[in-house]
């Protein structure tokens, strides 16, 4: 995009999701600011810690600006003078009032990591997982009051993969949401962009993960329980807790195994490998956190156990 087509627009998202997309739209636009949430206290010694899209705004020489809220006295109108043609919004994590979603000429812009409109809300890359989805993307759509509801602008698509983390969907997703930005912008500066509503009847929605999300129930079936691994993995993980004495077990990879049989609800040994019964096989628990341990694989965890026996033939066993 030549310099004389280059429109003034400012840029507003947190995490290391919204990165990528920043930085397409470095390439396209005059980024005259850039907003994100507040630095945060971190880890054990809870040190400030600036959201990913600072760091690369500041890498980028853009003014970063953090309001609590951008609802608080005097910010619209440092938004205003800044004056805007375009407003992008990627993972934010603040709800836009209708004078700031008036204030450009474009109007504002959302990256959403998902199939609009399936998976409206918090959490639609785990929930894609979670509901084994075969295939899923990133939408832009032009945002309204209503959340994640605005006419969808431009759409790319990704396959959802059989071994698909929660993280690995969030990478690959990223950097699809900078693909399909640069394909807005483009399309919203030259006029050639026709805005679809989205089907109401259609509509999902993604609600916010929870840490009691994380009990794998070993009543369901190898499959849901695989996906559920996958999904919410890396946060809030999952875990099963050893019903004689408490002990609660980080579950952290699996593949699913409906070869084996078991009781559901039984943590066993057999054959120098690790399984969760459920209700229609087994999951083969590859690593998993102990409470209070490192990372293991399931040799070195039943390594560790060898003077508990249970009575399934001498192997190690617990219900869970």
């Amino acid at each position: 995009m030549s310099g004389s087509q280059r429109i003034r627009a400012v840029f507003m998202g947190t995490p290391e999701f919204a990165v990528p997309a920043l930085e397409a739209a470095h390439q396209l636009c005059d980024i005259v600011a850039v907003y994100t949430q507040p630095d945060r206290p971190v880890g054990r010694g809870l040190e400030l810690k600036a959201p990913p899209v600072k760091q690369k705004a500041l890498e980028l020489g853009v003014p970063v600006f953090q309001p609590e809220k951008l609802s608080q006295p005097g910010e619209y109108e440092r938004l205003k003078e800044l004056a805007p043609e375009l407003l992008i919004v990627v993972a934010y994590g603040q709800i836009l009032r209708q004078n700031v979603l008036d204030l450009p000429r474009l109007g504002c812009v959302n990256v959403h990591s998902s199939i609009l409109p399936r998976w409206r809300g918090a959490a639609p890359i785990q929930w894609a997982i979670l509901a084994g989805d075969r295939q899923t993307g990133v939408s832009t759509q032009k945002m309204v009051l209503k959340l994640d509801a605005g006419d969808v602008l431009a759409v790319e698509n990704t396959e959802v993969r059989p071994d698909d983390t929660g993280q690995t969907l969030h990478d690959r997703l990223a950097g699809l949401g900078a693909k399909v930005l640069s394909k807005t912008i483009e399309g919203l500066v030259s006029g050639t962009l026709a805005a679809v509503p989205q089907d109401e009847s259609q509509v999902t929605i993604a609600t916010k993960l929870t840490k009691d999300m994380e009990r794998l129930d070993p009543t369901k079936t190898i499959a849901e329980l695989d996906r559920q691994v996958r999904a919410l993995t890396p946060w809030p993980g999952t875990s099963v807790t050893v019903r004689d004495g408490g002990e609660r077990i980080k579950i952290k990879k699996v593949l699913p195994r409906a070869e084996v049989r078991s009781k559901p609800g039984l943590l066993f040994e057999s054959g120098g490998r690790l399984f969760i019964g459920a209700a229609d096989g087994c999951l083969e628990v590859l690593e998993l956190q102990p409470e209070g341990k490192r990372v293991q694989t399931a040799a070195d965890f039943i390594s560790g156990k060898k003077g508990q026996r249970g009575p399934n033939s001498g192997a190690l066993e617990w219900a869970i």
